[in-house]
């Protein structure tokens, strides 16, 4: 709990409380254009760039259905486990605001794309189903700039080059009971959406955007609460910080014998606190009517049948093939399963190596290690899975010890080139040849009277002394296993 929760309530008072919280999650979509016109969907280009009279609302222009957005929505559905329906249709939902130009947005209501989804989460090694109600298609307003110019103080600027983004609604059930489970449902929604690349979901630039609808009761009730819906919630830990806080607050006045208003509120993350904005608007309210401007979607089994052949492997299935193929760990195959990029990296190294248990330490070690501190994504990774299958294999050969291995691993990061480039260049290859290796260990024990001595007076612990003189004298590289042996049978058994 932070300091602002409990100055509201003790966690004992908050302990006879439950939440109940669904979450309403918009998503863009991973299209090069619009989803009623050809304006491009780039981020960052100049303000109001990216328009026309469609996504404009100009008298007489019509929308035309991106059927590439359809398309990436289905495929969405088909992997949240929801029934995709064969005939739905748009709506267009009423309200006034300067970011909407049409006076309604274009949305689904009565007959959704899809419904009646689930998704699996974990929260502290409990599996747990949450439900999705609906998925539905529907079109991006534009951006009011409330501050960031000289006179923002007087006024609100209106950037229009968000009118028109295909986004996709996706709609939780109120099956949800803390900010962890909201927190676990948000990452896993993310993870699937990226796997299979119906979009980027970087929040920061508004392709992942979550408002959360919460109320409270007591526990063992099970009539629902009036809640209250929060805004604002542009990253993870906000989504956490905001539900540890309203519903604390919600508590909080149950508690005083007070009542709680259904209202959207704000989450401001310098506070840590919610602050109403306005009330809760009804379905009604909208005034929603179909789009007579666009005719029904349509989706017949023979295209539902072609895009579910498209799917790629999600990510809970690749999981368990890692365990059940490679014989991966359950922790190990869930970090390597985390992005789609680092579960196909991994796959090349494990394959190209032929030893995937060692493949996953080096991708989850060493490589994960240093793309961190770099900076750098496993898709900006200087180092193949070609490279690294290669160093995996060189020492399950023996012509590397892991110690070298980790001294050629940070030059091959640097440079991008292979192992044995490094190795022939800077003489780095293991020692095993036992003539060489006995020569070495005859010197080391010639300069080492007094620890002989030691050694043959049953002080056994100094056979490591000798076998680290041996690894500095050859910069790590002679072969402990072959080196053992010789200097076992030099020594003899100490008396």
């Amino acid at each position: 709990m932070s300091t602002s929760t409990q100055s509201l309530v003790s966690p004992e008072v908050l302990a006879r409380y439950e939440a109940v919280i669904g979450l309403e999650v918009h998503v863009q979509l991973a299209t090069r254009t619009k989803i009623f016109c050809r304006c491009p969907t780039s981020f960052g280009d100049p303000p109001n760039t990216n328009v026309c009279p469609v996504c404009l609302g100009m008298p007489g222009a019509l929308p035309v259905m991106n059927k590439r957005a359809v398309e990436l929505a289905i495929q969405a559905a088909l992997a949240l486990n929801c029934r995709v329906n064969s005939f739905s249709r748009m709506a267009r939902k009423n309200y006034f605001y300067p970011d909407l130009p049409k006076g309604y947005q274009i949305s689904q209501y009565e007959l959704p794309l899809a419904e009646h989804g689930w998704l699996e989460i974990e929260v502290d090694g409990v599996t747990k189903r949450i439900g999705i109600t609906r998925l539905h298609l529907e079109e991006d307003a534009g951006k009011s700039l409330h501050e960031g110019f000289k006179d923002s103080d007087r006024y609100t600027y209106v950037d229009l080059n968000r009118c028109g983004i295909p986004l996709i609604e996706i709609v939780s059930e109120p099956d949800m009971r803390s900010s962890a489970e909201a927190y676990a449902y948000l990452t896993k929604l993310k993870q699937i959406l990226q796997y299979i690349e119906v979009s980027t979901c970087d929040m920061e630039k508004g392709h992942l955007r979550c408002d959360a609808n919460v109320s409270v009761r007591p526990k063992g009730s099970t009539k629902f609460g009036t809640k209250t819906e929060v805004k604002n919630l542009n990253s993870f830990r906000f989504l956490q910080m905001a539900l540890d806080y309203e519903i604390a607050r919600q508590v909080a006045i149950l508690e005083a014998g007070g009542t709680i208003e259904q209202e959207t509120r704000l989450f401001n993350p310098e506070t840590g606190q919610t602050a109403g904005m306005r009330s809760k608007e009804f379905a009604h309210d909208y005034r929603y009517f179909p789009e007579p401007d666009l005719l029904p979607l349509r989706i017949s089994q023979e295209w539902l049948e072609q895009l579910q052949a498209r799917m790629p492997e999600l990510p809970d299935q690749k999981r368990q093939r890692f365990i059940e193929q490679y014989g991966l760990r359950e922790y190990d195959a869930r970090v390597l399963t985390m992005t789609r990029p680092l579960a196909d990296y991994f796959e090349r190294v494990a394959q190209a190596s032929g030893n995937p248990v060692e493949s996953a330490k080096w991708v989850q070690g060493e490589l994960l290690g240093a793309l961190n501190e770099a900076g750098k994504e496993i898709t900006e990774s200087p180092i193949p899975p070609e490279h690294l299958a290669e160093l995996v294999r060189l020492i399950d050969s023996g012509q590397l010890t892991g110690k070298l291995a980790k001294e050629i691993f940070p030059k091959m990061f640097a440079s991008g080139e292979p192992p044995s480039v490094i190795m022939e260049r800077e003489g780095l290859r293991q020692i095993s040849d036992p003539a060489e290796l006995e020569r070495l260990i005859d010197e080391i024990l010639a300069e080492s009277p007094k620890q002989l001595e030691q050694y043959r007076k049953g002080k056994t612990g100094v056979f490591g002394y000798f076998m680290g003189q041996l690894m500095k004298r050859t910069r790590g590289q002679a072969n402990p296993q072959v080196a053992t042996e010789i200097l076992q049978k030099k020594l003899g058994q100490p008396t």
